[in-house]
């Protein structure tokens, strides 16, 4: 075999993605960097995913969704806070921004940051004006966000390079 075949052979066989290996031999191809995910990285990617789309629900659902339809139980603990209306619609609206940001890969990390920092007000809050009865929630809440945007941070790279204008990171080559 030449040295340019060879040469050639060996280029090609660098850049395929690699199925299977002998330690992992049941592993899927990642189709972004074209290597093995082990099965236990793999599970754990959909776990996370999985407590996304959780996290999501009930911020959508379960707390954002009264403060958008003014429920007495909301409008009542934004009165005692001295917030009215305004605070609780805006907060309400926030939460929904966050749960929509979970669920767009892009935005995922970034959503998590503002929806941890929304639980820091929120304990904050617990503790400043309800006697911290149920203060421990918010920080319970906060530690799948914080895990969240901590594996999800290379998806901030994509979102600057879209806010910039330059598409995401892997379409520039």
């Amino acid at each position: 075999m030449s040295e340019t075949t060879a040469s050639a052979t060996t280029a090609s066989t660098a850049t395929a993605p690699v199925t299977a290996s002998p330690a992992d031999p049941g592993g899927a191809a990642d189709p972004v960097v074209g290597r093995t995910v082990p099965g236990r990285v793999r599970l754990g990617r959909v776990a996370l995913r999985v407590v996304q789309v959780l996290l999501a629900f009930f911020f959508a659902f379960a707390s954002a969704l009264p403060k958008l339809i003014a429920h007495a139980s909301a409008v009542e603990s934004f009165d005692e806070m001295g917030w009215g209306s305004a605070g609780m619609y805006a907060i309400g609206a926030l939460e929904l921004a966050g749960a929509i940001g979970l669920l767009i890969p892009v935005l995922q990390s970034a959503a998590a940051i503002g929806l941890s920092a929304m639980m820091v007000g929120a304990f904050v809050v617990q503790v400043a004006v309800f006697d911290g009865e149920y203060a421990a929630t918010p920080l319970l809440v906060m530690v799948p966000l914080v895990l969240i945007a901590w594996s999800r941070r290379s998806h901030n790279a994509d979102l600057v390079g879209l806010l910039r204008g330059k598409g995401r990171r892997d379409a520039r080559a």
